[in-house]
Parts: C-alpha cells; sequence; structure tokens
C-alpha cells in the first residue's frame, strides 16, 4: 500500500468547519508539479481560471475554456492526496442557465475527481448556486471584485469604494451563503468590507485582496513566487522571488552550453570517468 493511501483528504465539511478557527490557507495550481509542492502544506488547492493569463499567456480570464479546466484539473487531483481541490467555472460555462452550470459543472466533477466548483457572481448567480448544491455539488462562491466580469467593471479595480457598492457586495454575499455555497472567495474590496462580511456570514470567508479577518487567505502561487511579474497587485506579497532565480539558472546553463563546458563527461554514457567507464561495475 503506497504512503498516500493512508492520507486522508480534507472534505468540504472540514472547510465549513473551519469557520472562526485557524485560518485557512489556499493557493492556486494549474499542473501536477505544482500540486505536489503544495499539498503537504494548503488546505485547499484552486485550479483558478487565472491559468488563463499565468500558463497561456491571455489578458484576462474569459478565453478560458471548460476543456482547459477540466485538463489542468484533472493534473492537480491526480498529483494531490490531502487537499480539498476545487476547480473555477470559466466565463459562459454557467452564465446561461442553471441547467447548462449543472450539466458543465458535473462533467468538471466527474471527470476530475475535484470536491467542488467555484462560481463568480453574487445574486444573479444564487437560483443557479441553489440549483447545483441540491444536486449534490458543492460550491464556492466569489463576490466583490469579479475577474470574469472585469469589462463591465471598468478593470481591475477595488471594489465598494461608495454606500451603493459596498452594500450591494454585502447583498451579494449574503445571496450566495443563502444559496448554499460552503464558503466564499471575497475579492478586491474595501477592508471593512470584507470584515463586516466575514462576520455577518456563517460560512467561511476566504480573502484575497479583503481582509486579515477573513477565515481564509488565497493567493495565486506564481504571484506569491514571484514567477508572474507582467504586473504585481497591491494585495500581493511575494514571499520568494523565484523568476529571478529562474533567469539566473537559465542564464549560468547558456552560457555552460555555449563553452561546452556542458554536459561533462560526467553527463555522458560510454565515457570513462574516475578511471572507469560510466556503466562498468565497481571493482
Amino acid at each position: 500500500m503506497s504512503v498516500t493511501a493512508d492520507i486522508k483528504r480534507i472534505t468540504i465539511h472540514d472547510i465549513r468547519q473551519r469557520k472562526g478557527k485557524t485560518p485557512l490557507v489556499v493557493l492556486t495550481a494549474y499542473t501536477a508539479p505544482m500540486a505536489r509542492f503544495l499539498d503537504p502544506v494548503v488546505d485547499m488547492i484552486l485550479v483558478g481560471d487565472s491559468l488563463g493569463m499565468v500558463i497561456y499567456g491571455l489578458e484576462t480570464t474569459l478565453g478560458v475554456t471548460l476543456e482547459m479546466m477540466i485538463a489542468h484539473g484533472a493534473a492537480v487531483v491526480r498529483a494531490s492526496c490531502r487537499a480539498c481541490v476545487i476547480i473555477d467555472m470559466p466565463f459562459g460555462s454557467s452564465q446561461e442557465s442553471p441547467e447548462a452550470a449543472f450539466r458543465a459543472a458535473a462533467r468538471v466533477m466527474a471527470t476530475t475527481g475535484c470536491a467542488g466548483v467555484k462560481l463568480e457572481g453574487g445574486r444573479e448567480m444564487a437560483e443557479t448556486i441553489a440549483f447545483l448544491v441540491r444536486r449534490g455539488i458543492p460550491v464556492l462562491g466569489h463576490v466583490g471584485l469579479l475577474p470574469q466580469s472585469v469589462h463591465a467593471l471598468g478593470g481591475f479595480r477595488a471594489q465598494g469604494r461608495d454606500e451603493a457598492t459596498a452594500a450591494a457586495i454585502l447583498a451579494d454575499a449574503n445571496a450566495v451563503a443563502e444559496a448554499g455555497a460552503f464558503a466564499v472567495v471575497v475579492e478586491g474590496v474595501m477592508e471593512p468590507i470584507g470584515r463586516r462580511i466575514t462576520e455577518n456570514l456563517a460560512i467561511p470567508t476566504i480573502g484575497i485582496g479583503a481582509s486579515p479577518a477573513c477565515d481564509g487567505q488565497v493567493l495565486v502561487t506564481d504571484d506569491m513566487l514571484g514567477l508572474f511579474n507582467t504586473f504585481q497587485p497591491r494585495f500581493v506579497k511575494r514571499f520568494a522571488n523565484l523568476g529571478v532565480a529562474v533567469q539566473e539558472a537559465v542564464t549560468a546553463y547558456a552560457e555552460a552550453v555555449r563553452t561546452r563546458a556542458f554536459p561533462g563527461p560526467e553527463h555522458c554514457f560510454g565515457v570513462k570517468v574516475g578511471g572507469k567507464r560510466e556503466g562498468e561495475p565497481s571493482p
């Protein structure tokens, strides 16, 4: 029996029970190698549609397809054994009708083996969220700054700067919770709004540019590691600068190749290294 067979995966119920307790640790992953790094540490891995910008070089998340989410989501599920894996529903996959959203979400869950899906939107998506939850699909909500609605919102800017928009975000969060979402991502809002939503809701809130009072925090892993440097949102703290390390390693590799310092004898087959031919048994 493998070691991973004895590891219990964090469930939706476990996430719900963390309300008001030790903050939930959430990061994004789009590939199997990154999922393996995150899995022993985080509580939830979000396969976000941000992969469109991070992996595919798109300007927004709008060009991400259901097939992309399924392919990357399946890779993350296969490579993890502990974290709760949630997959974003991409733009256009859940807005048409609750029935269309169910077909798409059911396909995502059945194909990937993930624990649930994430839907952007508040009151306008409440009926769809309730429809999915009643049919056995756990839903992570997402209110505040909605990347899939970036054009309608006028760009990536903090939400809730006036009383009217603040009240709308609060109403959205309440609607998502009442519809049955097991938790909600609160993105890019004024800090008091994130705090108030967390105080009002019975389900966990996961902040990203929201408030330290939220029940958990999520960042795009590539932002946090300094691997995605096209721009850096205000709410991102870089815990490493791996982009620089990658550039230094690639530069060193290029120099070694151009000067024929690499590959050396120790990297070649059929070449004597240390007095014996590679592959020969030791005396």
